[in-house]
């Protein structure tokens, strides 16, 4: 899937610019990554790309192949196959994970799931993720702990089989065990899905170790202010995001 943001300028409820012209061009098969300190707007970005109330786009574009979504309700957004593993993932009580992906699934498939082939597959991905079994019959989230949260997410994607995944945070709450296996998982989807595209939001180069990107961005005041490899990430480790971009704007003058 193809993803162009094009010229993006976003306001949150309070009428403050988080987004500020900001582009982003995502090739079918990529793997993005965007770093920067807290509050530069990496969340408020997945959340205007799935469609969230919390903000308007005031001007700008989203093109996903060609088309703009920009108008598009969050449940179109979601079948067009855009896909994001949330940072803080909420519980739902009343709702179990099968009840709520098998109703999900047959949402963007337009077609009745057999339950049988539908826990059998489900049983699959959890055993993929080092989950227990019991998880499937529980309500979405409730009392799971941080890193079950996390590869929750996971399941969603490895049952939804979305298009266009966004990551944020996705490291946060994980340890190494728990890392290894959940990106694992991510990286055997893009193997047998290769025109997916990934948009990963990270303060930290580790889990780069694991997933590998083909872009690394860093993003300060609501735009891109810098682009660069795997290595751009540990250099940000090492010298900080306004290191960084004071050496960018000192080269811009030479």
């Amino acid at each position: 899937m193809h993803i162009l943001m094009k010229n993006l300028v976003v306001k949150s409820l309070d009428n403050k610019t988080i987004l500020n012209d900001f582009n982003l061009n995502i090739a079918s098969g990529e793997t993005h990554v965007i770093m920067g300190p807290n509050g530069t707007g990496k969340s408020t970005l997945s959340k205007t790309i799935l469609g969230s109330n919390d903000y308007t786009v005031i001007s700008g574009d989203i093109l996903v192949d060609n088309k703009s979504i920009i108008k598009m309700p969050t449940d179109e957004r979601a079948r067009l196959g855009i896909f994001l593993a949330n940072q803080s993932p909420i519980s739902i009580e009343g709702v179990t994970n099968s009840e709520f992906l098998r109703t999900a699934l047959t949402s963007i498939t337009k077609e009745k799931v057999g339950i049988y082939q539908f826990m059998k597959e489900m049983n699959s991905c959890i055993n993929d993720l080092q989950m227990d079994k019991t998880m499937m019959h529980r309500a979405i989230n409730k009392d799971f702990s941080g890193g079950e949260r996390k590869k929750n997410e996971i399941l969603q994607m490895k049952i939804l089989k979305p298009k266009f995944i966004i990551l944020d945070e996705l490291d946060s709450g994980l340890d190494v065990d728990s890392l290894k296996v959940v990106c694992s998982n991510i990286n055997k989807y893009k193997e047998e899905h290769p025109d997916t595209s990934i948009l990963m939001i990270t303060h930290y180069p580790r889990i780069l170790e694991y997933i590998k990107p083909d872009f690394v961005h860093v993003m300060l005041k609501g735009q891109i202010t810098k682009s660069g490899t795997k290595e751009l990430a540990f250099e940000i480790e090492k010298k900080g995001y306004e290191m960084i971009n004071a050496m960018e704007e000192a080269s811009s003058y030479e």
